[in-house]
């Protein structure tokens, strides 16, 4: 299965809810399982993103549809990106 990036920011909202109730963070990766998708890795971040999170999801359109539910709510912005494990990447390379 396909591995994507999701870096994502918390709002003010966000912010506000993790405060509150830490373990939140965790609730959310039953719902990404719920949408199609499983949580690899997940980390908390100083600098430009408060997560980067890992996942295997069958498809684009299993991460957008990710990306546009928890969107939604106003308390995350994701950036997803598609991820090639680099020995993926190297045979690729050799591949004619």
């Amino acid at each position: 299965m396909p591995y994507y990036v999701l870096l994502s920011n918390l709002t003010a909202e966000g912010r506000k809810t993790i405060k509150e109730k830490p373990e939140r963070i965790k609730e959310v990766n039953k719902e990404i399982e719920a949408l199609g998708a499983k949580m690899i890795h997940q980390f908390a971040t100083l600098g430009p993103y408060d997560f980067v999170n890992i996942i295997e999801a069958p498809s684009n359109e299993v991460v957008y549809k990710i990306s546009a539910e928890f969107g939604s709510r106003g308390t995350v912005k994701i950036l997803s990106m598609p991820a090639v494990p680099v020995d993926t990447f190297i045979k690729d390379l050799k591949t004619k």
